[in-house]
């Protein structure tokens, strides 16, 4: 396999300079808002052909996927554009043809075809959660800074019209000021079987191209290809999976970035899988004249303790807003304020949030020169980041302060292999 030169690597590493600045993006190549982009889509089978269809009214130049069971559907839709198994072979043979780039492969491989289309300064829209890695998500929302290229994280529940209603009500004041949220994923999906077994590698996949980055190891049909999720090598667990579109609620209506401490708790540690369950807890500094928050993260099997002590509901939902004046229960795209009877006759605020063309559409008129997408990496990376700490405190098994300008937990240098990865031969990036 080839190898990332070094000056490629420094490339993506980008100081981490102009923290969470909001640039323009900057067309790799200019035209008028009606001409279409040249995409090419990496990862086509699952949730990559839901993103093949949301871009597909643009040209369709390359698909890569090293499984074509799960990319047939893709294949067969749109037979005449070019396949591939290997991205690396996709850009050096199709580079200059390409504008943009849509990765939707699992976790641990989100980072080097990201990274290899923003080296090329191509536009790029991402799976979430960001990256494998707190670092990785960092190099690549560097350098798209950098490049002044124009980007969307996956958090596609973003431009449902009832989540900007959410967020409006909060930055009203209508529950006054809010200090503490409660984040969920109902349910405990998680510490699937290890296998024990070798098992043939099915003819239609390219196992050593599925495992990427991540170290060798036999095929086994509980990894692919769906349960990699939960296995810590190639997925983020649950916190991963939903993280990033739950908290994308309290990030959005509270403005916060970057948290000052982690915490986390849950069922022993496993070496090789992800839990059942989790609680984080996160401390947020104060922005403004908004006070500092405490923000936690469950994934619980009916949710939070703390709706059962307020006689609240969790199905349907998936935030708790806690502030001086009451109390905001949302789902993704509705909410209820109690206690009910203070907020009898309620009228919404003013709406001040425009109305999203849609998820797609915001990428595909950035990547023309228009305004940012809503989910840019300069809103996606942190709150990735935020998503993986959490991961990291679990599995560290300690808190900590987190120094985010040099990705450091404070004291905790046990950490670090958690937050910056080692990738095996052949798939290295020495920054």
């Amino acid at each position: 396999m080839e190898s990332m030169t070094r000056r490629q690597a420094m490339q993506g590493a980008a100081a981490a300079v102009g923290f969470w600045t909001f640039p323009r993006p900057s067309p790799s190549r200019p035209r008028w808002p009606t001409e279409k982009l040249n995409i090419a889509c990496i990862g086509v089978g699952g949730r990559g052909a839901s993103n093949v269809n949301g871009v597909a009214g643009e040209n369709l130049v390359a698909f890569c996927d090293c499984d074509e069971k799960r990319a047939a559907e893709s294949y067969k839709r749109h037979p005449n554009v070019k396949k591939y198994r290997d991205f690396r072979r996709m850009f050096d043979e199709m580079e200059k043809e390409i504008d943009a780039v849509v990765v939707s492969t699992p976790d641990h491989t989100h980072f080097h075809p990201a990274l290899r289309a923003l080296q090329a300064g191509k536009h790029l829209y991402c799976e979430k959660p960001l990256a494998h890695s707190v670092w990785e998500t960092r190099v690549l929302v560097d350098l798209a800074r950098r490049k002044k290229l124009a980007t969307q994280l996956s958090t596609q529940r973003h431009a449902q019209e009832g989540m900007a209603r959410i967020v409006e009500v909060i930055q009203s004041g209508a529950i006054g000021e809010v200090r503490e949220v409660h984040a969920w994923i109902d349910g405990d999906r998680g510490m699937p079987e290890v296998p024990t077994e070798e098992e043939p590698v099915p003819p239609h996949l390219d196992w050593d191209l599925w495992l990427g980055p991540a170290a060798p190891r036999p095929y086994s049909r509980l990894y692919c290809p769906y349960l990699w999720r939960f296995y810590w090598d190639f997925g983020t667990g649950e916190t991963g999976n939903f993280g990033c579109h739950v908290l994308d609620v309290p990030f959005w209506a509270l403005g916060i970035r970057v948290p000052l401490r982690v915490e986390a708790s849950g069922p022993p540690v496993h070496p090789v899988t992800t839990p059942k369950s989790m609680k984080v807890r996160y401390e947020f500094p104060a922005r403004g004249n908004q006070p500092p928050v405490t923000l936690y993260w469950y994934h619980a099997k009916n949710g939070p303790p703390i709706l059962k002590e307020k006689g609240l509901p969790a199905a349907g939902n998936v935030c708790l807003f806690l502030g001086s004046k009451g109390m905001l229960l949302a789902g993704y795209d509705k909410y209820k304020l109690y206690p009910e009877a203070d907020f009898a006759g309620f009228q919404p605020p003013p709406r001040t949030i425009p109305k999203s063309p849609g998820f797609y559409r915001e990428w595909i008129d950035a990547c023309k020169g228009g305004r940012p997408a809503t989910c840019n990496f300069e809103y996606g990376g942190p709150l990735t980041e935020t998503v993986l700490l959490g991961n990291v405190a679990y599995r560290l098994g300690e808190g900590f302060e987190w120094d985010a300008e040099n990705l450091k937990a404070k004291g905790k240098p046990k950490a670090d292999s958690l937050i910056r990865p080692s990738f095996r031969k052949g798939w290295e990036v020495n920054v």
